[in-house]
């Protein structure tokens, strides 16, 4: 017997609400079928020539490296949609190339919460999320969706994991007993002269500058003694490091022996058996990172393709594989042992033992800051 086109296309629906066929897949079916019986609209028109790719934009490296197995390449299985990467070891690189590109040549960012979305904002880069069709994010944990939400009540990027900027050292040479009773000023001990190493980012140096003179990083009441605390640093340092990837290279290598140091990356060591031990001293800087999808996007292909990274069976296995937790509030989401013990982890999804900087504090404040870093950093 044959279908009727209504018939048809009420069980292409019922497919398509089952799970049985991808949003994607749905839209051109059902665009090919209103089409053969006559009918032209704009929207079929648009589902006819359904995005064959998204770009994707991160840091690279292990983090990458998990992304990519755990979650790009069973989405392009899924959907055909294949996801073109780029990396960037500075998001503010990233961010001068977006603004002097096309709407629509960079999609999705893997971005740095909300200390960078606030500039995203500004730049009016962002885009309006449809969070119906990310129904994943019933999971994510409410306390990091919040602080973007108070930036633009309609989001345009979705938290994806967190973790902390701490203290790595090499336990060969410094004790756990030692890092922890130094904290911040681990990284200011004379002995370890031509042994330190520090992330090349004044939020970091002018952070633990903080931490180490006592101050509150959202609060700063005394700059001058900052940046004398950032020169001394500055001057014990064999070399400020500009990417996870040489983060690890110089504690793998022991070239340096105590940095700040981001936490799945010092994880990430852990595994491959170096003697690197980590601490988060009382008030470490801690972030969360997002996808955010930018203006002129596809907006529908990368909204699955985040609600297909937020699904707990992605998202914890990408959680494992770059070890930094996911976004998944652990009340709702059963998580593996092996995510309970990663640094920073909150195991009660409320991430009040967590400090964040204040983004429009800090965004106030960036540019005179960022000069004077700058300034510092080759010498002054």
């Amino acid at each position: 017997m044959k279908l009727t086109t209504t018939k048809r296309l009420e069980r292409l629906h019922d497919r398509y609400a089952n799970g049985d066929l991808s949003r994607r897949t749905f839209l051109t079916l059902t665009a090919a079928a209103a089409a053969a019986a006559g009918l032209d609209m704009p929207w079929m028109r648009r589902a006819m020539a359904a995005v064959e790719q998204v770009r994707f934009d991160g840091w690279g490296g292990t983090v990458q490296d998990a992304i990519d197995k755990y979650a790009f390449q069973p989405y392009t299985a899924k959907t055909k949609i294949k996801v073109v990467q780029g990396t960037f070891g500075d998001e503010d690189e990233i961010i001068t190339k977006i603004k002097t590109a096309k709407p629509g040549d960079y999609q999705v960012i893997h971005s740095s919460g909300v200390n960078y979305y606030i500039k995203y904002v500004n730049g009016g880069l962002t885009s309006e999320i449809n969070e119906a069709n990310i129904p994943n994010m019933a999971n994510v944990l409410q306390p990091m969706i919040d602080p973007f939400r108070k930036l633009t009540p309609k989001l345009s990027a979705v938290p994806y994991d967190y973790g902390t900027t701490g203290i790595a050292y090499n336990t060969k040479v410094i004790s756990p007993e030692e890092a922890k009773e130094k904290g911040a000023q681990l990284l200011l001990d004379k002995k370890y002269a031509g042994k330190v190493g520090g992330y090349s980012d004044m939020t970091t140096r002018v952070w633990y500058a903080a931490l180490a003179t006592g101050q509150d990083p959202n609060n700063l009441k005394d700059m001058d003694t900052i940046w004398a605390k950032v020169r001394e640093t500055r001057d014990l340092a064999k070399k400020f490091w500009s990417s996870g990837a040489e983060l690890m290279d110089l504690l793998s290598k022991g070239e340096i022996v105590v940095t700040d140091a981001w936490s799945g990356r010092v994880a990430a060591l852990q595994d491959q058996g170096h003697p690197i031990g980590y601490l988060d001293p009382a008030g470490s800087y801690a972030w969360m990172e997002d996808m955010l999808i930018l203006k002129g996007s596809p907006m529908a292909e990368c909204e699955e393709l985040i609600n297909f990274m937020l699904d707990p069976a992605t998202s914890i296995a990408v959680a494992e594989g770059q070890s930094y937790p996911p976004s998944l509030d652990p009340t709702k989401v059963k998580l593996t042992e092996k995510i309970e013990k990663l640094p920073a982890f909150d195991k009660t999804g409320t991430m009040k033992a967590l400090t964040f900087a204040d983004p429009t504090y800090w965004a106030t404040n960036e540019d005179a800051w960022t000069k004077q870093w700058n300034r510092i950093s080759k010498g002054a």
